[in-house]
């Protein structure tokens, strides 16, 4: 089990309304920052549509701490280091929207 951390635009990220974050929005993001990389999905992949990233900049951190999900309007992350917070609040702020853990608090840009 980990702690999750969410790029949002609603209120709330567990709201069913609200702002979502399209994947072509998160690609750009991507794209324009050269500590992040797209990863494409496995051979095979027959789950939900996903967008992934990695940060490809701090090697020494944990894979697990440095990988981004975007799915169903969001960016999220499982346990991400401090570096990759630190990125995250960057990300929500070219993207217009904030952090938000798994209990509800916000992450002050």
């Amino acid at each position: 089990m980990g702690y999750d951390i969410h790029i949002t635009r609603r209120q709330d990220r567990w709201d069913e309304d609200g702002s979502e974050i399209a994947a072509h929005e998160w690609q750009a993001v991507v794209e324009s920052d050269a500590d992040l990389s797209m990863i494409p999905a496995p051979p095979g992949w027959s789950g939900p549509s996903q967008w992934s990233a990695v940060l490809t900049t701090h090697p020494d951190e944990e894979r697990l701490g440095t990988a981004l999900h975007g799915a169903s309007g969001e960016i999220g992350a499982k346990n991400p280091s401090d570096i990759l917070i630190a990125k995250m609040r960057q990300a929500a702020k070219a993207l217009n929207a904030r952090l938000q853990g798994d209990d509800g608090e916000y992450y002050d840009q």
